[in-house]
């Protein structure tokens, strides 16, 4: 699938726990940062990449049971592919989100999208 990012969009930090369930990007334009957290989340962020077809960085594959996150630095869009059990996707167990990260849309986002940002900021 392709998705569009912009500076402001908060992709909730999550994985995917099945085994089938790797996920990989390939950014088709802009720059985008890749954060992996570990299991205490934002101040544990123990890899990080800036995808960037400037810098010849245009993808990356995340195994299954990596908390990630993806951080529009400019207006980006990204290739998705995505790996699956049988039966294919089915919505409702296709990521688990991290409890340690707010909802999407709640007043507690937008703060920690500003430190998803810096953490971004400080990788460029």
């Amino acid at each position: 699938m392709l998705n569009a990012l912009t500076p402001g969009t908060y992709v909730r930090p999550h994985r995917h726990d099945s085994d089938h369930q790797s996920e990989a990007f390939i950014l088709l334009r802009g720059r985008l940062a890749l954060l992996l957290f570990d299991d205490e989340g934002m101040e544990d962020i123990v890899h990080s990449r800036i995808l960037s077809p400037a810098d010849g960085l245009f993808g990356m594959d995340i195994p299954p049971r990596h908390w990630h996150s993806l951080v529009a630095l400019e207006a980006s869009v990204i290739y998705e592919v995505k790996g699956h059990p049988a039966g294919g996707y089915v919505q409702a167990r296709d990521k688990n989100f991290a409890p340690w990260s707010p909802e999407e849309g709640s007043p507690e986002s937008e703060a920690y999208l500003q430190k998803m940002e810096e953490a971004a900021k400080r990788l460029a």
